[in-house]
């Protein structure tokens, strides 16, 4: 038997963030709204027209701005106080993955009398919540359309919370608002996408035919889209097809789980802050490799798919080749990671059982540490 949720309202329009007003309709009874951002993104002032418009049609806006990368759970806590103080009737979550992740934990913990300890886990979020609309800034997370948010707990740890009272009531996706993102993001964030499609594809737990689907579709848009979008920054259509095909591809790991890829990058930002995008995009290929003798057949039909080969080999290969005309870095080395670290790190990924069930073959520690060590 198989199962596929995802959000039920999906809006495509460039330039619709600066009418929020319009895409709000529906949602927000009592005319109170929250936005949860960071102030990176405020600060760019993509956030801008979209409140005018907001205010000029009468809705009450707040705007927490304080979220973190590899949000803390001060910080969620922090605004869901701020949200409830503020009697808010609607969340937006306006940013990357972490603003939209802190979103989903505001909106569950204001509308719910559960605490957000009792959250982490798969389906103990059980709600309800406060609408949520969320509106992302990069193509990467797919955060948008998962029922999943990545909590920092304590000094470096992370959690996970998945439940199906996270995914938003409505999703924009808006292609003006990722036009100044830099190289760097651009392609860290849209190997980020390729990495959820590939590894949706090849979890072998919940793997299924409307995620294949979804991923095979996801990485069709994202091969071409992230090196013309790279070297064409200004390329609204690019940048379109980046967005979709992250938010193709958050479909698909949303119900088909992430798995090696992402529990040895865990570690990469839990202890040094590398940006989640960037540490799939180290351990990506590495991770492949080991995989191939139980993933080939996998592989070989992605690879064939995309058009450049038959062979699990052909899509490391391909993977490789983005990555070197992306210029995304490959090494450990090059975010100042040293070999000291890795027993530590590998001892942390293999704590990613939530991810680690679901990949192709049983990853071991001595495994963990060999790829971290081919990567330094």
């Amino acid at each position: 038997m198989h199962s596929f949720q995802t959000v039920g309202d999906i809006r495509i329009d460039a330039g619709g963030a600066s009418r929020l007003d319009a895409y709000v309709s529906g949602l927000c009874a009592g005319k109170r709204i929250a936005i949860i951002t960071d102030k990176g993104v405020r600060g760019l002032g993509l956030l801008d027209a979209g409140l005018e418009s907001l205010r000029s049609a009468g809705y009450d806006v707040l705007v927490f701005d304080d979220v973190a990368a590899d949000p803390p759970e001060v910080i969620v806590l922090a605004g869901a106080k701020a949200v409830t103080d503020f009697k808010a009737d609607l969340i937006i979550g306006f940013g990357g993955g972490s603003p939209m992740d802190t979103a989903k934990v505001i909106a569950h913990l204001a509308g719910s009398p559960q605490p957000l300890a009792s959250l982490y886990g798969v389906g103990l979020a059980a709600g309800p919540a406060l609408p949520l609309l969320l509106i992302p800034t990069t193509s990467g997370t797919g955060s948008e359309v998962t029922n999943v948010a990545i909590i920092t707990t304590g000094k470096t740890a992370k959690k996970g919370i998945v439940a199906d009272s996270l995914y938003a009531k409505r999703v924009l996706l808006d292609a003006n608002l990722t036009l100044g993102l830099p190289k760097s993001i651009t392609a860290s964030t849209g190997i980020d996408a390729m990495v959820h499609a590939i590894e949706a594809y090849t979890s072998i737990r919940e793997k299924n035919p409307i995620s294949d689907a979804l991923a095979l579709t996801a990485l069709r848009k994202l091969r071409g889209a992230i090196v013309t979008a790279c070297d064409e920054p200004g390329n609204v259509d690019a940048r379109n097809d980046m967005l979709i095909g992250a938010m193709l591809a958050g479909q698909a790991f949303s119900n088909a789980p992430c798995a090696a890829v992402h529990a040895l990058a865990y570690p990469l930002g839990g202890f040094f802050h590398v940006p989640h995008g960037l540490s799939n995009a180290l351990v990506l290929t590495e991770v492949m490799k080991y995989n191939l003798p139980k993933a080939k057949d996998w592989y070989a039909e992605i690879a064939y798919d995309l058009g450049v080969g038959s062979t699990g080999i052909a899509l490391i290969d391909a993977m490789e080749d983005i990555k070197a005309r992306t210029a995304v870095p490959t090494r450990l080395s090059s975010v100042k990671i040293t070999a000291d670290a890795i027993p530590m790190m590998a001892e942390d990924a293999m704590t990613k059982d939530r991810l680690l069930m679901n990949n192709a073959r049983e990853m071991t520690y001595d495994a963990t540490v060999k790829i971290y060590e081919a990567i330094l």
